[in-house]
């Protein structure tokens, strides 16, 4: 299973449509996730014509995020895979230890909030933050990230620049 995992698009001040190389990982997704601050549904609904989303709700997310459906958390099963989501995960200072009493059967966190890509383990944890397609801020590039799970296990997971 192929999972774009996409955080802080910003619309529409960031995201006016989908750009052409995040598009591009899109039509190859089984699954989209979006750890939030998407800011307006109507990208989650550009985003749903390429696969099924998952999306939680960030700090700057409109009423219509959560009506939508998106939820402060999400808790799921990809493929065998036990995978937890938030927007803001706190302070890098003690995040994996933090994340995992959080979430204490989770294999797999992602979020988003600081736009900084992160993919971390320890603890038996893998934390994962794709950073931003469309705010860079201070990341030489913008992100997004790319997660192939196979029998219940997470094959391979890559940060992928994509400006």
């Amino acid at each position: 299973m192929r999972v774009v995992v996409l955080a802080d698009t910003h619309a529409p001040r960031r995201w006016r449509h989908c750009p052409p190389r995040v598009a591009a990982h899109l039509r190859r997704a089984d699954l989209i996730l979006h750890a939030g601050d998407v800011c307006i549904a109507a990208v989650l609904d550009e985003l749903a014509q390429y696969a099924p989303v998952v999306a939680v709700v960030g700090n700057n997310d409109a009423p219509d995020v959560a009506a939508w459906g998106a939820e402060e958390t999400a808790d799921l099963d990809i493929g065998g895979l036990t995978v937890a989501m938030l927007h803001d995960s706190g302070p890098a200072s003690g995040r994996l230890a933090r994340m995992r009493r959080r979430f204490p059967s989770a294999d797999l966190v992602v979020f988003g909030h600081s736009h900084i890509p992160l993919d971390q383990s320890g603890n038996g944890l893998r934390i994962f933050n794709p950073g931003s397609p469309t705010d860079r801020r201070r990341q030489p590039s913008g992100t997004l990230g790319v997660l192939h799970i196979t029998d219940g296990r997470l094959a391979k997971a890559a940060i992928v620049p994509v400006t």
